[in-house]
């Protein structure tokens, strides 16, 4: 057996009870629950409780922790003031990440050191109920729109929806965007989870993990992916040139955005969700060529190359018919993250110890004199 793993693939770093990932099976869980079943019986509210509390809510846990976390929203006029006076060209993540950070000047609670686990449970929920208003206010602000004052009647998606626009989304549209909350939770040992245990494991401060977290999905090989979906079929254009386009793919070895997955060799469990949102916004909007083209695309992309479509793929279809501008896709994606990257953060603050991986040494194998600087 090799004592080498480039990118670590296949290594197990940690122990967690929090979300369990079945590539090969093609099923995710939370805690033991599958997320088909959590799409179907539960709020994003509700999931948030099971990965921070251990287990779903009755009736009144649930209603406590939903007025908890409204009572969290309003995020301070110091961060409100950055966010205003951000470049409005700047890239939503670089604003999402810095302004988390920033939260971490305000908040006495942000220690470094032995952890106060009761306080940094509260910081965890905080941080789930700031993030999209971060977001949404940013988005409006770049607008030069006001930014509406944040309200404590609505939920976690509805809220979002409402400070984008200033207008109560209707039905579908929360509902669809709950969903998509709810798959996006959490999915074991990823990159940006990693890299939050990672930060979180030095002892360093809640925010600071979260800035780490942030600065990971921003890749357009983890959380940007969607993005590049979205732009694809801009490119592509017409249902009638997909065809053309993935032959084109294909024969050059371009990689086409949103097939395939790291983990799951069969389809995304996650998936036929957003692909069923997504099919009935379009019929609801009357505009079905997106995701006609994005069928297509995974017809082919099945029949040729045995790949599925993964989460990404139709997260992408589902934001763009909610309006939602594509460069708010990733950021969209944090939020929803938050609630597993806050509930992982905390486990690992439980039994934690440092992260300190080997390296394979590549470089020169014996050593070289050091010539006088004159001589180099």
């Amino acid at each position: 057996m090799s004592d080498y793993a480039k990118g670590l693939e296949g290594v197990i770093a940690n122990e967690s009870a929090l979300s369990k990932v079945e590539g090969l099976e093609g099923r995710l869980s939370y805690l033991g629950y599958g997320i088909d079943a959590l799409v179907e019986n539960c709020s994003f509210e509700e999931v948030t409780h099971l990965l921070h509390r251990g287990k779903l809510p009755n009736a009144a846990e649930l209603s406590s922790f939903e007025d908890e976390l409204r009572g969290d929203r309003k995020i301070p006029e110091g961060v409100i003031e950055f966010l205003k006076g951000a470049p409005k060209d700047a890239n939503p993540m670089d604003v999402l990440r810095t302004a988390v950070s920033m939260l971490g000047l305000y908040d006495p609670r942000a220690k470094v050191g032995e952890p106060d686990q009761e306080a940094n449970r509260h910081v965890a929920l905080s941080l789930v109920a700031q993030t999209p208003v971060i977001v949404a206010y940013f988005h409006r602000a770049r607008q030069g729109l006001d930014l509406p004052p944040v309200r404590g009647d609505l939920s976690e998606a509805a809220h979002f929806l409402y400070l984008m626009t200033g207008e109560e989304p209707s039905a579908a549209a929360v509902k669809t965007l709950d969903i998509a909350y709810t798959i996006h939770a959490d999915h074991g040992m990823n990159a940006s989870t990693f890299s939050a245990r990672v930060t979180i494991a030095t002892l360093s401060d809640f925010y600071s993990a979260m800035t780490s977290a942030i600065g990971t999905l921003k890749g357009p090989l983890h959380g940007g992916a969607n993005e590049g979906v979205i732009k694809m079929l801009k490119k592509i254009g017409e249902l009638d040139r997909v065809d053309a386009f993935v032959e084109d793919c294909l024969a050059n070895k371009k990689k086409i955005m949103g097939i395939g997955h790291r983990v799951y060799k069969v389809l995304d469990p996650r998936a036929p969700h957003l692909q069923k949102m997504a099919i009935k916004l379009t019929e609801e909007l009357g505009e079905s060529k997106w995701i006609s083209m994005s069928e297509r695309i995974a017809t082919l992309m099945r029949e040729k190359k045995g790949l599925n479509a993964n989460v990404d793929f139709y997260s992408a279809t589902v934001y763009y018919s909610l309006g939602i501008p594509t460069d708010l896709f990733t950021p969209i994606f944090a939020i929803a993250r938050m609630a597993g990257w806050t509930a992982q953060v905390l486990e690992q603050l439980e039994d934690s110890r440092l992260y300190r991986p080997l390296t394979k040494y590549v470089g020169p194998a014996t050593l070289s004199p050091v010539p006088p600087i004159g001589e180099r």
